[in-house]
C-alpha cells in the first residue's frame, strides 16, 4: 500500500479548469512555491504544491528513483481525487513531470518545465560521477544542508541577485534531510527522458532564466524545440532558482499559459 506524499493546497477543485500541481527542485520543499499558491488561488485556482517523497513529512520511497517518484506523484493526484492536472516542475521538479508524462501520460493536461531538461548532462559516467562528488563532498566532510545552501544557493541564482528569494531558498534548502537530498542526488544522475519530447501531445511551456547556468536558455530552448507545439519564454534578469528571485514574473508566465491552454482547450 502506497504512502501519499504531503502537499500545500489552496483553493477549490473545479470542473471548468484544471488543477495545477508544483513541484520544486532538489533543493527546494513545498513552501517555497506559498506566492504561487496565493496568487494562483486568489484568482480561482486549485493549486497543489508537493514535498517530494523524503521532503518534509512525505515517507520516502524505495528505491528512489524517477519511476517511484512519477507514481508518487500519481498517488498525491488521486489522494486528491485528481483525474489529470497542470504540472509544472522546476529544475528536478520537471523531470519527474516529464517522468509522470512518459509514465502516466493520462494524468497530465499540460506540463510546465521551467529550468529543467530532458536527460541529466551529456550521458557521460565520469560527468555524473564528478557531479556527485562535488555536490557530496561537504555533506560527507560534516556540513549540514543548511551550510551548503548558504555557499550554493547564491551560485544558481542571478550575478548581484540579493532579494527575499535568497533567504527563501536557503531555508528551503536548509530544511531538507541529508539522507533525502543524498537519494535525490543519485536519482538526478540517471535521469533521461529524451525519447519522450516527440510524443507529448498536451500543451508546453518550456520556460527558461536569462541567467540560469545549471538549465541554460539555449538547453531549455532546444527541449521546447523538441516537444511539439511546445511554447518558450524565457525571464530576462532571473537564474536558476527563477520562481524564488523572480516570483511575481514566474506567476505571471504561469498565467498566462494556463489562460491560453484554457482558451485552446475551452474556444
Amino acid at each position: 500500500m502506497s504512502v501519499v506524499p504531503t502537499a500545500l493546497t489552496a483553493g477549490q477543485p473545479r470542473t471548468d479548469r484544471p488543477s495545477v500541481v508544483l513541484l520544486h527542485g532538489i533543493g527546494g520543499r513545498a513552501f517555497g512555491w506559498q506566492a504561487q499558491l496565493d496568487a494562483l488561488a486568489a484568482l480561482g485556482w486549485h493549486v497543489l504544491a508537493w514535498d517530494m517523497p523524503g521532503y518534509g513529512d512525505s515517507p520516502m520511497v524505495e528505491p528512489y528513483t524517477f519511476d517511484a517518484l512519477a507514481d508518487a506523484l500519481a498517488d498525491v493526484l488521486d489522494a486528491h481525487g485528481l483525474n489529470k492536472a497542470v504540472i509544472v516542475g522546476h529544475s528536478l521538479g520537471g523531470m519527474v513531470a516529464l517522468q509522470l508524462w512518459a509514465r502516466h501520460p493520462q494524468r497530465v493536461a499540460a506540463l510546465m518545465l521551467a529550468g529543467s531538461s530532458p536527460a541529466f548532462g551529456h550521458g557521460s559516467g565520469d560527468f555524473q560521477q564528478q557531479f556527485l562528488a562535488q555536490r557530496l563532498a561537504p555533506l560527507d566532510a560534516g556540513q549540514t544542508l543548511a551550510q551548503v545552501a548558504e555557499r550554493l544557493i547564491p551560485a544558481m541564482v542571478a550575478p548581484g541577485f540579493t532579494g527575499p528569494g535568497l533567504a527563501l531558498a536557503q531555508a528551503c534548502m536548509g530544511s531538507i534531510a541529508s539522507a533525502s537530498y543524498r537519494a535525490a542526488l543519485y536519482a538526478l544522475v540517471t535521469f533521461e527522458q529524451r525519447a519522450a519530447l516527440p510524443t507529448i501531445t498536451v500543451p508546453t511551456l518550456c520556460l527558461a532564466g536569462e541567467h540560469d547556468r545549471t538549465a541554460s536558455p539555449t538547453v531549455v530552448r532546444r527541449m521546447a524545440d523538441k516537444i511539439p507545439g511546445a511554447r518558450y519564454v524565457e525571464l530576462a534578469g532571473a537564474g536558476h532558482l527563477m520562481n524564488f528571485e523572480a516570483p511575481e514574473a514566474f506567476t505571471h508566465a504561469l498565467l498566462d499559459f494556463l489562460h491560453t491552454t484554457q482558451e485552446e482547450t475551452h474556444p
